[in-house]
């Protein structure tokens, strides 16, 4: 490479360093997110002073993407992390990533900026070159800045302040050599955490602007709920009280402070009058009807090979209940019309798609409705922060030029939300007469997994309004990630395999997206199966995946999490678990053994000392990937011994955390040990969903071993393990 640039057009004066957004007529494959959004301004900017901006469109869900992203941009750049500033999803400002989903951060948007970086680097040495007139290889970087060999410098801000450069990213990146990472691989304390541990601004739930009002919706009592009457009077005199808003069903209060506005909210929801019509299924017999509704079925996989002849066969079900998101802050958004324009400040996933459903509830075109993502305090999955937002926009607009919060209240939360949906999963699997497995059937029985919604017919609203929209049915997301099928195609090397995804369009209780989707119960039901089946063939449960095992690094991270626990083949009746998955079978590799105890006279389990071993890839910040594996265990933990929604035939009743209830501190593990693959130069592996299907399969693989006894339908209550147990 020469000192001489042509195509790029460097040399065109401007203010910054701006990257245009000029397309080829045939686009070429760009890494991550450069495939949708490939103009490099959209990713990254160098201001004069040479300052660096980083625009991302995922969102900080507690995951520390915004820590890893620094990171990203800082090694590349060559910039100190001090000077880069983080612009996480705006519908004005940044890429549109989608929703922030699926461990999809570091594979999409962490991929394309640390390739955008790479390149606005490249760009930035070649102007040096050109105005120093040397070669480019002769050139180094640090510290924001361009140095020659004969002591010359330049700073990133004055090559910045001469460029306009309008120009799409490559499809290939000069990338730093990873031996020579500072900053990548390395501990760095999160950037969101000190407001957060003091008690300073940290989330949507802290806003306060000037001039804000406060307000609470009224819920219907039950799906689909018409109000009849109420007598708006009273509420209106109540001190604080600014408006009640109506729109058919659809009822809210408005208040200056939050307390007025709560107040309001219980009178208001004393007055009212519904008539109520709708129905829930029975607790007790939901799993049945789930597999007796109309099922849409999808093949997953079909091998067919030759084996050896079955001599031990074995066939079982796994079930998972309705399960909730259970977001300790509830859930809060803040809106404001304002000069035609309605401003959201939320903590949705999606701040672009929720601009689309908030513009269809308000029948505005989607300019005229400005989504900013701001921190919310807990969810992974679709929890209430696209419906709060919902409550926000209609409430704000009708008391324009004033901003309106509203926060749910914990009963709305744990009520509302749309819940996990409850699985099946059947499975039959025979060995020969060496232990090998050699034939597999398996088949999966689940509602959607995602009613996010991208129009407004999906927002809870919308069935009270007076004139609602039209709901789009429910649909599967097709591998090879899926829905409810994710992780229903084993990883495993069978001669013989089938695998079928009943799809069931019919939802008896709302439901949508919940961390890891359908791999939870699919890699509990497939890893809890290979344990039987080890068991049925004589074999070490350990030995056994390894010997089904064909790929090289799950090899790897089996053998490393095995090794690490101290796992002694053959070793029987002392309360441990082995499981093993590979995220969707493109993400993250995860193993965890554990040890636990069963309280036989309660049915208790008590979590002993977890071990776990990950693959991720390149490795951006360990401690960040660890934190994702010990809140996949801690909340696994929970799904698994705890949690389930209990509801009658009207009303869900699991209102608070006593009929919710959740892993508390004292039955967390005793102790997490997570130990990572170093991957250097690989493609980064999403992380965050890697470990609830593993720690799920290797608490009940424990109990087996601890108490002689094989649970498969979740959660592994005390009482489900006494009942086992019989004593």
């Amino acid at each position: 490479m020469n000192a001489v640039l042509s195509r790029r057009g460097l040399m065109a004066l401007g203010g910054g360093l701006v990257v245009g957004f000029a397309l080829r007529a045939e686009e070429p494959a760009r890494p991550g997110s450069l495939k949708e959004t490939p103009s490099l301004d959209a990713w990254i900017r160098v201001a004069p002073d040479g300052r660096v901006t980083v625009f991302t469109g995922k969102v900080e869900l507690g995951q520390g993407i915004k820590t890893a992203l620094l990171q990203v941009a800082a090694e590349q750049l060559d910039v100190p992390v001090a000077q880069i500033d983080l612009v996480t999803a705006d519908t004005m400002r940044t890429p549109n990533e989608g929703f922030t989903a699926g461990s999809h951060s570091m594979q999409d948007s962490g991929t394309a900026i640390m390739n955008a970086t790479a390149q606005v680097r490249g760009l930035l040495v070649a102007a040096a070159a050109a105005e120093f007139g040397v070669a480019v290889e002769t050139l180094t970087t640090a510290d924001s800045t361009v140095r020659a060999a004969d002591g010359r410098s330049v700073g990133y801000g004055t090559l910045a302040a001469k460029l306009n450069l309008h120009v799409d990213a490559e499809p290939a990146s000069t990338l730093k050599d990873p031996a020579t990472y500072r900053l990548m691989g390395t501990p760095m304390p999160r950037v969101d955490i000190p407001a957060k541990l003091t008690g300073g601004p940290a989330y949507v739930q802290d806003m306060r602007l000037p001039g804000m009002l406060h307000a609470r919706a009224i819920r219907q009592p039950s799906v689909g709920a018409k109000l009849l009457d109420f007598d708006a009077g009273p509420i209106e005199a109540m001190p604080g009280v600014v408006k009640v808003v109506r729109e058919g069903s659809y009822l809210a209060v408005v208040a200056g402070k939050e307390w007025q506005a709560i107040k309001a909210m219980r009178a208001l929801e004393a007055a009212a009058k519904w008539e109520e019509t709708a129905s829930l299924p029975d607790q007790a017999t939901v799993l049945d009807l789930l597999r007796g509704l109309p099922a849409r079925d999808i093949p997953v996989l079909t091998w067919k090979g030759e084996a050896g002849a079955p001599v031990k066969r074995l066939k079982a079900r796994y079930t998972r209940p309705y399960m909730m998101h259970g977001a300790i802050g509830p859930s809060c958004a803040v809106a404001q019309l304002a000069d035609g324009t309605m401003t959201v400040w939320t903590h949705t996933q999606g701040v672009y798609p929720l601009r689309s459903a908030l513009a269809g509830l308000l029948r505005l075109p989607v300019e005229q409705v400005h989504c900013i993502h701001v921190e919310g305090s807990g969810c992974y999955g679709h929890n209430a922060a696209d419906d709060v937002a919902g409550d926000a926009v209609l409430i704000a607009r009708a008391v324009p030029g004033r901003p309106v919060r509203v926060q749910w209240m914990r009963e709305q939360e744990h009520t509302n939300e749309p819940y996990g949906a409850a699985m099946i999963a059947e499975v039959e699997g025979a060995v020969d007469a060496a232990g090998n497995i050699v034939d597999w059937d398996y088949g999966v029985w689940s509602n959607t997994h995602n009613r996010r919604p991208y129009v407004g017919g999906l927002m809870l609203q919308n069935a009270a309004l007076p004139e609602p929209l039209p709901v789009p049915p429910p649909a599967p997301i097709p591998m090879p990630e899926g829905g409810g099928e994710r992780n229903s195609n084993p990883i495993y090397a069978f001669p013989n395999a089938k695998v079928v995804s009943h799809f069931i369009p019919e939802m008896p209780v709302r439901v949508s997206a919940l961390r890891s989707l359908g791999a939870y119960l699919n890699v509990f039901a497939i890893e809890s199966f290979m344990d039987e089946l080890a068991e049925g063939a004589g074999a070490d449960p350990v030995e056994f995946r390894l010997r089904h095992l064909k790929d090289e690094r799950a090899k790897a991270v089996v053998s490393l999490a095995a090794e690490k626990f101290g796992w002694v083949a053959g070793k029987r009746g002392e309360g441990r678990g082995f499981a093993f998955a590979r995220y969707k079978n493109l993400g993250a590799y995860c193993a965890i053994a554990l040890a636990l105890r069963v309280e036989h006279e309660t049915g208790h389990i008590r979590l002993g000392r977890v071990v776990a071993a990950v693959d991720s890839g390149q490795v951006v910040n360990p401690d960040g990937i660890r934190n994702q594996i010990e809140g996949a265990i801690v909340q696994a933990a929970s799904w698994t011994l705890y949690e389930t929604v209990r509801f009658d035939r009207k009303r869900v009743l699991s209102r608070d955390w006593s009929g919710y209830p959740i892993l508390r501190f004292a039955a967390a593990p005793e102790s997490i040990a997570v130990h990572i693959v170093p991957r250097p130069g690989q493609p980064f592996l999403g992380t965050g969903e890697a470990g609830q299907g593993p720690m799920a399969a290797a608490i009940a693989n424990a109990v087996r071993d601890a108490a002689g006894v094989r649970l498969r339908d979740v959660p592994l209550s005390a009482p489900k393990v006494k009942a086992a147990i019989g004593v």
